[in-house]
Parts: structure tokens; sequence; C-alpha cells
């Protein structure tokens, strides 16, 4: 909560100073909130009151600060179950569900595999300056292999 909404110094113990939050610090921007099937319950009714009212109040603190963001969230759980198990709110789910999108998983997308784990490689291989160019016949067979299992439910 306090990474999200910041909070007052003095709102708990090592509160030393005043400290914006993540949505503070996308105001007049974007925010991208990852896994949000997780977030506790407490947590998505301060979300809701956020989207509903554009206003966030740090933690430990009465004043509340307008905002002017937008959100990106993302999920690997079924929305629509999360909200009949209860564990999550349907009110908070209409409020995103504004555009939807869906990405297949890394195991659904066939030959593409080959494709991102090259793009990977590649990407952190120079970042990190290592040699890696290119995976083994063998580990080609595994990423295959892994995608028809998966498809076989093994």
């Amino acid at each position: 909560e306090s990474e999200l909404f910041g909070y007052k110094r003095g709102a708990f113990t090592g509160a030393v100073t005043d400290k914006i939050g993540k949505f503070e610090a996308a105001d007049g921007g974007t925010i991208f909130l990852d896994e949000i099937g997780e977030m506790p319950m407490n947590l998505q009714v301060k979300l809701l009151r956020v989207l509903q009212e554009r206003v966030i109040e740090r933690v430990g603190d009465v004043k509340s600060r307008p905002l002017d963001i937008r959100v990106i969230s993302a999920t690997n759980k079924n929305p629509h179950e999360e909200i009949q198990a209860g564990r999550f709110r349907e009110d908070l789910f209409y409020r995103l569900n504004v555009i939807t999108g869906q990405r297949p998983a890394l195991r659904d997308r066939g030959e593409d595999v080959h494709q991102i784990a090259q793009f990977l490689l590649n990407k952190y291989a120079y970042q990190d300056g290592g040699k890696a160019r290119g995976f083994s016949a063998g580990c080609l067979n595994a990423l295959r292999a892994y995608d028809i299992a998966a498809r076989q439910g093994l």
C-alpha cells in the first residue's frame, strides 16, 4: 500500500520522511499494475477509489491529492473465476476492463517459442556481455517437445 500510495512521515515505524507512491509518481501518465489478480481485497477497495474519484491519500495522511493517470493491468488468472470465488471485486473488474487484450501463453505459441527465445537470448546476452548466440539442437527440441506435451496434457 505504501509503495502504491506513498506515506506521510510518522505513519509507521521507519517512515522518517514523506514519500510519494507509484500512483503519484505516474500522475499525468500511465501506471502498469502486474498480477492484479493477486492484490489483497483491502487494496482492491483503495484502487477502486482511485479509479472512481481520481484522488489518492498517502498512508497516514488525511489530505486527498488529485490524480490524472491511466491504468494498465495484467493478470494470469481468469478474472471471472476470481470474482465468483470472492477473491476479486466485480466493480473493480468493470472499472479496469475498458479495453481487453489476451496473449497466448508461451506453451501455446508453437514455433514462435524459438523466435521469442532467440530474441530474449540476443537481448540479454548483449546487455550482460555474454557470448551465447544460439541454442543447441537439443534445447530447440526440448522447446518444441514442451509445446507438444502441453497440448497433450502431459
